[in-house]
């Protein structure tokens, strides 16, 4: 008797259908095919053993077990559960009725329990658009895809409460997801999730820096990639962590993407509902390529680039990062999408991160301190020479730190707070929500639709960034001044855009010119004049 079971396989943030089948036939032996992994070779024994404590037999003749289809490679461990579902009904020991209207995934352990595996998200999407039932997975998991509507996504901890669905002869009301979310377990993890911005930096904590707590503003309201120079204690850490906390939740698309990133990934939710803080991770400044931009053989694995789409991603000793992994970010920061090719595997991840970098001024940080640098000119713009054309270029925002007036350290005033900053932020980011509209509404894709100015090319910036002939005139002194390349001129273009938002301004002024062109004090040939 063929038994088939629907189960799915993440490629990327997508998930893709596989079907166990198992058949049981005349002969010996337990054999599986299908382009199987390791980990699901294992799963044979831990399948059996677990089967057997249950009270199940296996049966004395040949199962066939096939993870169509045959022509792609599967990995891990959630396709257990499955295969023993197909050798419980193949073997007619219990009658399965609902079983082909489920997407059914997880790890099964010795005593017939049920572990938790990644890419709930995906898996729960590809339910709803194979016009399925729903999902059975394991608790956790299924929590985490709670968000998703007009399917069933059932949580279950032990095998025995898979059977209790697919046999059809009890409602299982109780493992149904809505249900597993009233938990007060859930709920505490929900509340901690909620206050995780508590842990930000508020603004009015940081002592002067005024012009760079400007430059963070504008960059945050737009999207704006930036980097700061500036000697150590400056602030310039504070300034960054400060930074996630000005900046809105996601939207409910950017939410659901991010999320499923972070499912695909094993760091899924597991308090319900999507993400809705946005991401700021933080790499160790000798992090390798691949944990930047992801990696893996066959299960290729999202990096710290897509794990902050929507969000920051933390460039701490920027300059102290080997040149070909600051190269690698050129590409992602550009196209806002990293493209990861194996011998037998291409996956792409979403990577629309705003990048916020900080780096001393020279090897010994202290350049611009009085006497206290003993680095030489040369020195010195060989340690930024790191930061090479194409990266300047896509750094919209360049702030100089300066170290803070002792004399403001000890009479502390009143500073804007976080709170404040945010509603001026988030005002710019509705207007420019509502400015493309248009254009997400046509978007072939989630990849094509924009939110911020730092998205817009070259045709939006001439559809919605009219200049005057005053600011034409200005921006001409300014890019023959300082040899600008054409993508710096659309940058300034893009950050005077942002810049009139924030004022609520719908023309663009020489003096929001101006000021954008003052964050490009790096592409000048020698800083160090």
């Amino acid at each position: 008797m063929l038994i088939n079971i629907h189960c799915a396989k993440c490629i990327g943030i997508d998930a893709v259908p596989v079907t166990v089948e198992v058949d049981i036939t005349t002969g010996i032996g337990i054999h599986l095919v299908g382009l199987a992994d390791a980990a699901i070779k294992e799963s044979l024994l831990r399948t059996i053993t677990s089967l057997q404590s249950m009270g199940f037999r296996i049966p004395g003749r040949k199962i066939v077990i096939n993870l169509a289809p045959a022509d792609m490679h599967k990995k891990g461990s959630g396709y257990d559960v499955p295969i023993a579902l197909g050798i419980i009904a193949a073997s007619g020991q219990r009658e399965l009725k609902r079983l082909e209207e489920f997407i059914i995934m997880g790890e099964l352990g010795l005593d017939g329990s049920v572990r938790s595996i990644s890419g709930a998200l995906p898996i729960a999407e590809l339910a709803a658009k194979r016009g399925l039932k729903g999902c059975i997975l394991p608790e956790a998991s299924a929590i985490e895809a709670s968000e998703y509507k007009g399917i069933e996504i059932y949580g279950v901890e032990t095998l025995e409460d898979v059977l209790r669905i697919v046999e059809g002869e009890e409602v299982c009301e109780e493992l149904m997801v809505r249900n597993l979310l009233k938990k007060s377990i859930y709920s505490e993890g929900s509340q901690e999730e909620s206050n995780r911005n508590d842990s930000y930096m508020d603004f009015s904590e940081i002592i002067g820096q005024e012009a760079a707590k400007r430059g963070i503003e504008v960059a945050a309201a737009g999207n704006h990639n930036v980097i700061l120079i500036g000697s150590p204690g400056s602030g310039k850490s504070s300034l960054a962590k400060a930074m996630a906390g000005i900046l809105p939740e996601m939207s409910l698309e950017e939410s659901l993407q991010t999320s499923m990133i972070y499912s695909v990934a094993g760091l899924g939710k597991t308090s319900g509902g999507l993400m809705r803080k946005r991401p700021f991770r933080s790499p160790h400044y000798s992090a390798s390529v691949a944990a930047l931009i992801g990696g893996g053989s066959e299960n290729i694995m999202p990096g710290e680039i897509s794990l902050a789409h929507n969000g920051i991603l933390f460039a701490d000793e920027f300059c102290e990062m080997p040149k070909k992994v600051l190269e690698v970010l050129r590409a992602p920061m550009e196209d806002r999408k990293v493209t990861i090719s194996r011998l037998k595997s291409k996956v792409e991840y979403p990577a629309d991160f705003m990048l916020v970098a900080a780096t001393n001024p020279c090897p010994c940080g202290y350049y611009g301190e009085g006497d206290r640098c003993t680095c030489t000119p040369s020195k010195r713009i060989a340690y930024l020479s790191k930061l090479s054309g194409p990266i300047l270029d896509r750094i919209d925002v360049q702030l100089w730190v300066s170290r803070v007036d002792p004399r403001k350290l000890m009479n502390r005033t009143a500073a804007e707070t976080t709170a404040e900053i945010a509603a001026r932020v988030l005002r710019a980011r509705e207007i420019q929500r509502e400015r493309f509209a248009a254009e997400n509404e046509t978007a072939q894709g989630n990849d094509k639709r924009i939110f911020c100015n730092a998205a817009m090319n070259n045709r939006m910036i001439e559809k919605y960034c009219p200049l005057s002939d005053e600011c034409k005139s200005l921006l001409e002194k300014i890019i023959e001044r300082n040899g600008l390349s054409a993508r710096a001129c659309s940058r300034i273009i893009k950050l005077a855009r942002t810049i009139a938002d924030l004022a609520e301004s719908a023309d663009i002024s020489p003096e929001h010119i101006l000021e954008a062109a003052g964050y490009r004090f790096l592409d000048k040939q020698n800083i160090f004049e």
